[in-house]
């Protein structure tokens, strides 16, 4: 641009102010189009609030839209399986990677990466009605928030029904076991694979006592008429006490599998401990437990779960001014004794114990006669009926599990020896009984090491098995702690997407005895791949609305078919 000439100066005068303005100007905009001058420019703002800024943003860029918006981590669309979900397109979708190990006997490769969704847009497809998702993070004091926005063209009626249906399916169950642990309720895929295993014919106790468990428990849920009609509230509360070993826990998870076939939802307390106190984890317990009767609470040992300092809290959730109508609560512990006798001698809170005792004659020969049906098909094991007596009399003090080592045992030891020298079953199973038995005859003076010398410790003369020496524990050196503290944290900062590699091929059902190796495999692995899903919500990948299918949940996965991707595998995004 050539200089400007002024009429008030000479004529040979030349300004070259203007050149200078517009070479710096020019400087400037092109300094300003740098990502440090659009940074500063962000950081430098007078007041931020992400959510009133991302919607005013939104309502220009979707003005025939309506809009709801939601922070509530169970109001997710993209982990609705009746969903379907496309990235939008020229619209940059911004995540956080991490990783999750897996189990080595479950899943074929040593784990998988994850990713949490920090800005990102999605074409969604629910009931034939199209939604625009907008999913955006936001620091929150010390940690981050996470804001949706629905938007759809017309009412916003869809959208609340759209996400009205979202929570409602996470709070379903679907193939789960609601678990309570560390102030929290989770769903939980792998105990409830694990309880579906669990049969009344693998329970081995007498008829009588049995057939009245299964009554007491089965009779309540058909009895609310009666309970009405009597004019006294609906619920019940069972312990289930005796030393370890004896059929608490199989009887447990028999009776979450069966309730819950039924429709009566079993709720597992792992622990009251939380980061905000017992009474906190009480509350929610109690609270989660009336809003899904009727159903089971299952408080496994009770000695622990129960102190001095929640006790009386936990009183008054059991048997308080709220009413606990549908709820059974069903009880375990190996010590009685140590319980307070407000729990274990006044009915209304619980009402019934039953006592899981080593088993005596009887029970023992029809352990054994178990194990017998059990192993009938096998032509290489001779199990005759004098080697029921034989087992019966020589266990004599053998709990269940005892019993159970000594059969497994004396299985393991056969496989392992040649077929040159082979010798009875019987034989081998009276051997391992013998030595299972001087576990049981150790002498009962056993020292314990003190700091300040040696004492003897006699256990009571009925206990089942002597306690085992141990020294105390050294006390560590200042290097050791500092050593100890240094250590890396080993919890998951995993986020809510994930790679997943396909599924085996399904599995014809098939009982759990008959499975092979490759079917308990895919099994386990499907198992864990149900903990991932219940973990970070749902899968999802990019797509079309019309190639979309089901995995073995019913979760929605829409397959990519228009992205080069070689990989062994899926990947998906979670909200």
């Amino acid at each position: 641009m050539a200089g400007t000439q002024h009429s008030n100066v000479g004529e040979g005068f030349v300004d070259d102010w203007d050149d200078m303005t517009e070479i710096t100007s020019t400087s400037a905009r092109k300094e300003n189009d740098t990502f440090y001058s659009k940074w500063t420019e962000q950081a430098s703002a007078k007041h931020v609030d992400a959510v009133l800024s991302a919607s005013e943003a939104l309502r220009k860029l979707y003005p025939k839209h309506s809009m709801v918006t939601t922070t509530d981590s169970r109001l997710h669309p993209i982990a609705f399986p009746g969903v379907q979900v496309v990235p939008l397109e020229h619209n940059p979708l911004v995540a956080t990677l991490g990783f999750v190990p897996l189990s080595r006997s479950s899943a074929p490769v040593p784990g998988v990466l994850t990713s949490r969704i920090i800005a990102g847009g999605f074409k969604l497809n629910w009931q034939n009605q199209d939604f625009i998702l907008h999913v955006v993070q936001y620091p929150s004091g010390f940690s981050f928030g996470t804001q949706s926005f629905i938007l759809h063209e017309g009412s916003e009626e869809p959208s609340r029904q759209l996400l009205l249906a979202c929570g409602l399916w996470s709070q379903a169950i679907h193939n789960e076991i609601w678990v309570f642990n560390q102030g929290f309720w989770q769903k939980d895929g792998v105990l409830w694979d694990s309880i579906q295993q669990a049969d009344w014919k693998d329970v081995i106790l007498k008829d009588k006592f049995k057939k009245a468990f299964q009554k007491d428990i089965y009779g309540f849920f058909d009895s609310q008429q009666l309970y009405k009609e009597l004019g006294i509230p609906w619920k019940r509360g069972l312990i289930m006490h005796g030393p370890p070993g004896n059929g608490k826990t199989i009887s447990l998870k028999t009776v979450m599998k069966t309730c819950d076939a039924k429709g009566y939802t079993p709720l597992y307390v792992k622990s009251f401990q939380s980061f905000a106190g017992d009474e906190y984890s009480m509350k929610a317990v109690f609270s989660k437990a009336r809003q899904l009767a009727p159903c089971v609470l299952v408080l496994e040992d009770l000695d622990s779960l129960i102190t001095d300092r929640n006790r009386s809290f936990f009183l008054n959730e059991l048997d308080g001014l709220e009413g606990n109508d549908g709820l059974l609560v069903l009880g375990t512990t190996n010590h009685f004794d140590r319980l307070d006798p407000g729990l274990s001698t006044r009915p209304s809170r619980f009402d019934r114990k039953y006592l899981f005792d080593d088993p005596d004659r009887d029970e023992r020969a029809l352990y054994a006669v178990y194990w017998q049906d059990k192993l009938k098909d096998n032509k290489s094991i001779d199990f005759p009926d004098t080697l029921v007596d034989e087992v019966a009399d020589a266990t004599n003090r053998f709990s269940f599990a005892y019993l159970k080592e000594a059969f497994v045992s004396a299985l393991v030891t056969l496989a392992g020896l040649d077929e040159d020298d082979h010798p009875s079953f019987g034989s081998v199973l009276m051997e391992q009984i013998d030595v299972l038995r001087k576990q049981l005859d150790k002498p009962q003076e056993v020292k314990v090491s003190l700091s300040s010398g040696e004492r003897t410790q006699t256990p009571r003369s009925n206990a089942p098995l002597p306690p085992i020496s141990r020294p105390l524990p050294q006390r560590r050196s200042r290097t050791q702690l500092n050593a100890i503290r240094s250590q890396p944290s080993n919890e998951s900062t995993a986020s809510r997407m994930v790679f997943l590699p396909p599924s085996p091929p399904p599995m014809s059902m098939m009982p759990p005895d008959l499975e092979d190796a490759d079917a308990r495999f895919q099994r386990n692995f499907e198992s864990t791949l149900g903990v991932l899903r219940t973990r970070f919500d749902a899968l999802q990948v990019p797509g079309s609305f019309g190639n979309c299918e089901e995995d073995a949940v019913g979760r929605v996965l829409s397959p990519s078919r228009n992205v080069g991707n070689h990989l062994p595998g899926i990947s998906g995004y979670w909200a």
